[in-house]
């Protein structure tokens, strides 16, 4: 027997808490159990720790922390990721009506393109494709995820025609339907309210641009009106008509410091409608200074207040937990009738992976077929300790990596205990 090559332990409230990232396992040891497991592993003597206490031991190969000698563990990491990524049984499929937006906001990686709406041709085609997805009688859950642009500047002439047609054409061949928006929030209203949910899109991600006064600088309707009080408005309607809603607050330097201001503008949806939100901190990737600590800080006043929060710890699970783009079963449809796979890059034509056809088949290209083989080809994420929950990110971080040694974490080894810790306090401490 030997340890796992996946386990960490680190010190919280006295305690030792041991992370084991393939069995996704934490325990909660006092320092006397920890310092007897320490001190076998460094002398290599295991079964005199099994002498000593039996019932640690077997506590700790139950836990996956003690495995046999010969046990590959890589190879079981690739077998879940082969589980995932290639399961027949789901079927994601992103949609971008437009590549339009009503707001230009400064950190957006799209290329905002004016006059793109989705054709009514292409809307048949996005339907036919629902046809040939029942045909192979594989699929037993279908997800339909609206992106952009902003989609809901053009909900009635293209998402309420696709909705209501493949929520009939799921629902009716006993296959299970949902679907979900990516939004900036400032267009909801009772109507598109009614007909989503008649058809089971009940779930938002809308995001916000720091307080309300940093907000308004970057996202306003015109120069005398800002846009915040309207999207935590709509935040609030969609909550009050259960439906789900992500609050993803972009993070930069010029927004840090108004975090906590944010929480206190929610504290008037009472308990009920909390339920129903969560917060999701995410700092932007041009934002290069060092935040962090205020950061921290404002995740723990949102907590204090009692509200659902997630940042790099509820995130970090990229392998049983990928990205929509690492799966077989997903596409992402863009207004024009390209195809793709990832909808955090530009939707230019040298970066499309495919076509959908007349008759609705998706034909993919040879960028598909290279995204889909990436993975467990870069040699420092196979001795990493985060190997069963990083894998090096995504699809697209190998791709754009492909060739070289790369590690997501820069190689920090205290940027991945980060990951661990923020884990535990997500998933255990404020579960």
């Amino acid at each position: 027997m030997r340890p796992s090559y996946f386990n960490t332990f680190f010190d919280y409230d006295s305690k030792k808490i041991g992370y084991n990232s393939l069995s996704n396992e934490f325990i909660i040891l006092e320092p006397m159990l920890h310092e007897l497991y320490d001190a076998a592993t460094k002398e290599k003597n295991l079964p005199e720790l099994n002498e000593i206490h039996p019932e640690f031991y077997q506590f700790l190969v139950q836990k996956k922390f003690i495995v046999e000698d010969n046990l590959d563990e890589v190879a079981i990491v690739k077998q879940l990721q082969a589980r995932v990524d290639f399961d027949e049984n789901n079927y994601v499929l992103v949609i971008n009506p437009t590549m339009n937006c009503n707001f230009k906001c400064w950190y957006c990686y799209e290329s905002h393109i004016k006059d793109s709406k989705m054709s009514s041709e292409i809307v048949t085609k996005v339907i036919k494709f629902s046809d040939r997805i029942i045909e192979q009688k594989k699929v037993k859950y279908f997800h339909l995820a609206w992106f952009g642009g902003e989609p809901l500047l053009y909900a009635e002439e293209v998402i309420f025609p696709i909705l209501k047609e493949l929520h009939h054409n799921f629902k009716s061949n006993g296959i299970e339907f949902s679907s979900s928006f990516t939004t900036n929030g400032l267009l909801i209203n009772e109507h598109f309210i009614d007909y989503f949910k008649a058809h089971d899109a009940n779930d938002f991600q809308i995001t916000l641009d720091g307080d309300e006064q940093t907000h308004d600088t970057v996202r306003f309707v015109s120069k005398t009106r800002g846009s915040y009080r309207q999207i935590l408005s709509n935040i609030k309607l969609l909550a009050g008509r259960d439906c789900t809603v992500t609050v993803r607050i972009n993070i930069s330097d010029q927004t840090v410091a108004g975090l906590f201001n944010i929480a206190d503008d929610f504290s008037s949806f009472g308990e009920e409608l909390m339920k129903k939100i969560t917060f999701s901190f995410q700092k932007v990737w041009q934002e290069l200074k060092p935040i962090d600590a205020g950061i921290d800080a404002s995740i723990a006043y949102f907590r204090r207040l009692g509200y659902k929060v997630n940042y790099i710890g509820g995130r970090a699970d990229t392998v049983r937990n990928s990205c929509y783009a690492d799966k077989k079963n997903q596409a992402t449809i863009n207004y024009n009738g390209d195809v793709f796979k990832c909808t955090a890059r530009d939707f230019t034509s040298e970066t499309k992976e495919g076509v959908i056809d007349i008759d609705g088949n998706l034909s993919w290209n040879e960028l598909e077929q290279k995204r889909m083989n990436i993975k467990f080809q870069n040699k420092p994420c196979l001795r990493c300790k985060l190997l069963p929950i990083c894998n090096g990110g995504c699809s697209q971080n190998a791709l754009e990596n492909e060739g070289r040694d790369y590690c997501v974490y820069d190689f920090d080894e205290q940027k991945k205990n980060d990951v661990i810790y923020h884990k535990f306090l997500e998933n255990v401490v404020y579960a």
